[in-house]
C-alpha cells in the first residue's frame, strides 16, 4: 500500500510490532554535482579505500565494465523510472509494503533496505509520539535497543535474522554513494591546512584584548578552561554512568542518553544524529557560573553578554553537544547575529569558516537570507567543495581539540565535524561590539529571529528597553552603528526606490563587503 507521507493513517493492530512514516521533509540528501563511478573509485579524492558494500552494490560507472547481468532489468515497468525518483517513491509507502517489495527482485532489495528510508520511517514514528499517537512502542520509549541500523531497529531483527543477499549486479550512485560519504576518511581533508587559512591560537586573552582587536575574527584558546571542573570529571563513559536514564534532545529525536550511546557506538549513518540539548543543566542538575560548585562558566575574556539584560526571557544561549565521529553542523550563521564560543571537553572537531560577506561555495542564500540552501550531506560539501572553498583568501580552517575553546564571531558561516567521538558545550552571547548587527537583526529581520520563547512577541522593543534602562551610552552606541551602516549602504547601492533620478543606483541584490580582515566586515542589512 502506498501512502503520502502527510495522510499516513493508523495501521490495523498487527502491525504494531514494526511502525512506519516518514516526516513532513525527507531526511535524504541531494547533491547538484552527481559523482561518477570514477569519482567514486578514485582515491586521491576520498584519502584512502573505501571498503566493498556490504550487499556488493556497485556505482553506476562499473556497469560499462561488468560482463555479468544488470539487476535494474528486472524490475518490470519500474525500471522506467531514474533512481532518484524511485527512492523518493519508496518515501511514500508503508513499512509492510516497502518490506514486501524488496522481495521481488535484487535492485529493489538494495533500495528498500537503504536505511536512510528506514531512518525516515522512525523518525515519523517519534512525530506520532508527539502528536499523542504511537502504533510502536519504539514511539512510546525513549530507551530502547539500538540494532545497528534503522531498519533493523524499526523491525526488530537481530543479527542473525538480517537478511544479505548479493547484489553485486546492482549499478547505483544513488545506492552507492551515502556508503561512500559515511567511509571517506576525515583526515584527509583536516590536514596539512594552508598556513595563510589557520585559524589563530592564542594561549589566553584579556577581554581589553578581545573588544579591541578580536572580537570580529574567529581564534582558539588553549589554556582558557582548564579550571572548568568539567574538563576533569567529564567523559562519555562517565557522563553514561551518571545519566544513562536522562532524555536528551538529538535533532529529531528524544533518547536517553544511553540508547544514544548504542546508536553513537553502532552506527555507520552518513549523517548521524547530533545530540544537541539545550535544557542539559536543568536535566542534569547542573551548576552553571562562577558559583560555588559549578560544572563551569563563561570565560573572562568575551566580557559582557547583553542578553544577560533579558533576564528569564533571553532566547535559548547554552547547549551540551555530543557526537560520534562525522557527527557535525553543516553551513550555517548562529542565530540572532549572536557571537558564541565552542569548548571541547572530549575529542577533536574541525572548523572551516568565513567571514559574514563570503560566497561560500556550495552554499546558496536567498536574497533576503531567510533560507540557506547546501543540498549537502558535511561527507559530500567535503567530496565536492572542500578544496575550491579552501583556495579561498577569505577562509579560516582549524582543529579546537580537547581542553580548547573557538571563538565564532557574529555572523560568520561555518561548518564543524567531529573527528572523533566527542563532548562539547557552547553558548551564543551578544558582546559589546556587535550591539549594532544584534539590533539591526531584531529589527530588520524580525521573521528570523529564534531561541525567546512564544509569549516574547517583539524581541527588539524587549532588548532596547532593557539597554535603555541598564546600558543606556551602550543603546546610543549601537543607534549609531545601525545609521552608520544604513549611510554606507545607500551610498554604495543607492536607495532602494529606483528613482528615475538615480536609476544606475538601483539595488540589485548582490552582497556587499569591505575587505576581509577589516574590522567593519560585517554583513551590510
Amino acid at each position: 500500500m502506498i501512502l503520502p507521507s502527510r495522510q499516513r493513517q493508523i495501521r490495523n493492530r498487527a502491525l504494531e510490532e514494526d511502525g512506519a512514516g516518514t516526516e513532513n521533509q525527507p531526511l535524504t540528501h541531494s547533491s547538484s554535482h552527481p559523482m561518477t563511478g570514477d569519482d567514486l573509485e578514485d582515491e586521491s579524492d576520498l584519502g584512502s579505500p573505501v571498503p566493498p558494500h556490504p550487499l556488493g552494490i556497485k556505482p553506476l560507472g562499473n556497469k560499462y565494465f561488468s560482463s555479468g547481468g544488470d539487476a535494474r532489468r528486472n524490475m518490470g515497468m519500474l525500471q522506467a523510472l531514474p533512481d532518484e525518483m524511485l527512492m523518493q517513491l519508496l518515501e511514500y509507502m508503508d513499512k509492510q509494503a516497502l518490506r514486501r517489495l524488496g522481495y521481488t527482485c535484487k535492485f529493489l532489495f538494495a533500495c528498500c533496505t537503504a536505511d536512510d528510508i528506514w531512518k525516515s520511517i522512525f523518525l515519523e514514528i517519534t512525530n506520532q509520539k508527539r502528536n499523542g499517537v504511537s502504533w510502536s512502542e519504539l514511539g512510546k520509549e525513549s530507551s530502547f535497543e539500538w540494532r545497528g541500523s534503522w531498519r533493523a531497529t524499526v523491525l526488530g531483527l537481530s543479527p542473525e535474522r538480517n537478511i544479505r543477499i548479493d547484489c553485486s549486479n546492482v549499478f547505483s550512485d544513488v545506492l552507492h554513494r551515502p556508503f561512500v560519504c559515511s567511509h571517506i576518511s576525515l583526515g584527509h581533508y583536516t590536514k596539512s591546512i594552508p598556513k595563510a587559512n589557520e585559524i589563530d591560537r592564542f594561549d589566553d586573552l584579556s577581554y581589553d584584548e578581545f573588544a579591541g582587536k578580536w572580537s570580529k575574527k574567529p581564534f582558539v584558546l588553549t589554556k582558557c578552561i582548564q579550571s572548568w571542573p568539567v574538563t576533569k570529571s567529564w567523559s562519555l563513559e562517565s557522563l553514561l554512568s551518571q545519566y544513562a536514564d536522562v532524555v536528551f534532545r538529538a535533532e529529531a529525536v528524544d533518547w536517553s542518553f544511553a540508547t544514544y550511546c548504542q546508536y553513537m557506538r553502532h552506527s555507520r549513518d552518513e549523517s548521524p544524529l547530533y545530540l544537541f540539548d539545550r535544557k542539559f543543566a536543568e536535566k542534569m542538575s547542573l551548576k552553571v557560573g562562577k558559583v560555588e560548585g559549578a560544572a563551569y562558566w563563561k570565560p573572562d575574556c568575551f566580557g559582557p553578554d547583553l542578553f544577560e539584560l533579558l533576564g528569564a526571557e533571553r532566547p535559548a544561549h547554552r547547549w551540551l553537544i555530543i557526537g560520534p565521529e562525522r557527527s557535525g553542523s553543516t553551513f550555517h550563521k548562529d542565530p540572532n547575529a549572536t557571537s558564541a564560543w565552542n569548548a571541547v571537553i572530549q575529542g577533536a572537531k574541525y572548523w572551516i569558516m568565513f567571514p559574514p560577506s563570503a560566497a561560500v561555495p556550495g552554499v546558496f542564500v536567498s536574497r533576503d537570507s531567510s533560507e540557506v540552501t547546501s543540498p549537502l550531506s558535511i561527507a559530500e560539501w567535503l567530496l565536492e567543495f572542500h578544496a575550491e572553498a579552501r583556495k579561498l583568501p577569505e577562509c579560516r580552517e582549524g582543529i579546537c581539540r580537547a581542553g580548547e575553546i573557538l571563538h565564532v564571531p557574529s555572523g560568520w558561516w561555518h561548518l564543524v565535524v567531529n573527528l572523533e567521538d566527542g563532548i562539547a558545550l557552547t553558548q551564543n552571547f551578544v558582546p559589546e561590539s556587535h550591539i549594532g548587527s544584534v539590533l539591526s537583526f531584531l529589527k530588520d529581520k524580525a521573521d528570523q529571529v529564534s531561541g525567546f520563547e512564544s509569549d516574547v512577541s517583539d524581541p527588539y522593543s524587549l532588548f532596547v528597553g532593557r539597554l535603555r534602562e541598564e546600558r543606556p551610552e551602550l543603546l546610543e552606541e549601537g543607534f549609531r552603528q545601525l545609521a552608520e551602516k544604513k549611510r554606507r549602504w545607500d551610498t554604495v547601492v543607492g536607495d532602494e526606490d529606483g528613482s528615475e533620478e538615480h536609476p544606475q543606483k538601483k539595488s540589485t541584490g548582490f552582497s556587499f563587503g569591505f575587505g576581509f580582515g577589516d574590522e567593519d566586515d560585517e554583513e551590510i542589512p
